[in-house]
């Protein structure tokens, strides 16, 4: 009963709850005007006509675009005037307008050096093309003189970020989605605290609802009142607001502004199997030692000044060994952002550039498997070319429904020669690409709409790098332990499974 009652009163289903009667008041208040004026209820359908005409105009992805339709046509009273108050918000246009702000005021310090594009062109004009495009939209540029290291899961990748945050001497920014109380979190506090005390400067943001609605304000108290700088990104609050599904989904770590981690790895037991939530959590991340750092330095940087009253000063952030010392190159390396509120979806682009490019083979890794007609035709034609292509996703999911969806799309890769494969020991939460022993993609995106649309993401190309090696070999070890989805899994599938996800999936862009 004390479980219930706990639930019940917290802050998260509070929220909910808030949000609900706010969603149920407009809807009856709605469904009364147009019950008892007519002129109010043909108004409303008149400009369903005009919606629908101009959503299907729009430069948008196709499902999104069906999806709104959809919903407009069977729920003629408020689906239009949903989208309309979705599309027009004071709060998400200025918002934007301080992110474009932030972003266009960075680029002074994202200067690409040609002398590596050049290099870079010599060696793979395709790969050079999509550096150019990530440096003109993202806008990062890519770098040699920096060193990866792989993590094939989280407990290995915590332990060198503790050893790394320890040797801390200027500042540490970190970035995270979700985090929980724990010992992975009171560990990093312990350290975090440590350091503030002997004068480094210690950011620490995550998001409003990743960790906002489920971590106690409490569990912060202590790091803020040792010195530690904490922000909520876009913090949740209890009112009806598109800009509420924008969420801050990076993992970014920065010290001293030469080391870097990134991945799918949040602060929480359960990413370094410390606890178990859905069987073995896999997981994936890098290191990054040089001056491909300095992108995820000002990453962070962009999103943290959309809450400081002035610019932030990234001079005092340039790390010092730049000139002391080198590192070594390990090929070639940028690190990207991509955000849902600048209508360029980087992280889509780069995925699909790495998939119609491939020679030889695309492997990949998510964990939910939501595909638009874009990335699933990508996919498809791959392989009828004979791109040898193989996807690994959960077998114990997190979210039924996104496993539900996942197999609406199973049959139809199959059938075009992709090999689908889930991780029989439980949840993969990896993000990873890689093609043709030269290129690989790590970092924070899942391929469903809410990364490729909707969230901030971030992720690293690297080309012609050790570590490339390092995940194709990760890849197959972890397909080993998976079992492969044949078409006749497909059809045996019960039928009310198949409904359900074929349901789901006409609303899978609002998910």
């Amino acid at each position: 009963m004390k479980k219930i009652l706990g639930k019940i009163f917290s802050r998260y289903f509070m929220f909910v709850f808030l949000l609900l009667v706010q969603i149920f008041f407009f809807c009856f208040s709605i469904w009364k005007l147009g019950n008892r004026y007519y002129l109010v209820y043909a108004g409303i359908l008149i400009l369903d006509i005009i919606l629908i005409v101009y959503i299907t105009n729009q430069n948008d992805n196709p499902s999104y675009k069906l999806a709104w339709i959809i919903a407009i046509d069977i729920l003629p009273l408020f689906g239009g005037l949903a989208y309309v108050f979705v599309q027009t918000q004071i709060g998400k246009i200025i918002f934007t307008k301080r992110q474009n702000s932030s972003i266009d005021y960075s680029k002074n310090f994202l200067l690409q050096n040609q002398d590596i594009i050049s290099e870079l062109e010599i060696q793979s004009p395709s790969t050079a093309n999509l550096a150019k495009y990530i440096n003109k939209y993202g806008p990062f540029p890519i770098y040699k003189r920096t060193c990866v290291r792989y993590f094939s899961v989280g407990e290995l990748q915590f332990e060198a970020l503790v050893q790394e945050l320890k040797k801390a001497e200027s500042f540490i920014f970190m970035e995270f989605f979700i985090i929980s109380e724990g010992y992975m979190f009171d560990t990093i506090s312990e350290i975090l605290i440590d350091k503030a005390k002997h004068g480094v400067e210690i950011r620490f943001m995550y998001d409003g609802i990743g960790t906002q609605l489920n971590m106690p304000s409490k569990a912060f108290d202590k790091l803020k009142e040792n010195g530690v700088k904490c922000r909520i990104f876009n913090r949740f609050t209890p009112f009806l607001s598109s800009i509420q599904n924008n969420r801050d989904h990076r993992k970014i770590v920065v010290i001293d502004g030469h080391t870097a981690f990134t991945g799918g790895t949040n602060l929480a037991d359960e990413y370094i199997n410390r606890i178990e939530r859905f069987g073995h959590w896999k997981d994936t991340a890098i290191m990054l030692r040089g001056d491909a750092v300095w992108n995820y330095t000002v990453m962070f940087l962009q999103l943290w000044a959309l809450y400081e009253p002035k610019i932030s000063d990234y001079e005092t952030f340039i790390p010092k060994y730049r000139t002391i010392c080198d590192f070594e190159s390990d090929g070639f390396v940028q690190p990207y952002s991509d955000s849902p509120l600048d209508k360029e979806n980087v992280g889509k682009m780069v995925y699909l550039d790495i998939i119609n490019n491939a020679k030889k083979y695309v492997y990949i890794t998510t964990p939910y498997l939501i595909l638009d007609n874009e990335m699933l035709t990508a996919l498809q034609l791959a392989a009828k070319k004979g791109i040898d292509v193989r996807i690994i996703t959960p077998h114990i999911p997190d979210k039924w429904y996104v496993y539900m969806i996942a197999w609406t799309y199973y049959p139809l890769l199959i059938e075009a020669g992709v090999k689908i494969f889930e991780y029989t020991p439980g949840f993969i939460h990896a993000k990873s690409f890689v093609s043709d022993d030269a290129r690989a993609v790590i970092g924070t995106i899942n391929l469903d709409y809410r990364s490729l649309y909707l969230h901030y993401e971030c992720a690293c190309l690297l080309y012609q790098s050790s570590v490339v090696a390092d995940i194709k070999d990760d890849f197959l070890e972890t397909q080993a332990l998976s079992q492969q989805i044949s078409i006749d899994d497909c059809k045996k599938l019960p039928l009310r499974k198949k409904i359900a996800g074929w349901l789901l999936n006409i609303f899978a862009p609002m998910l």
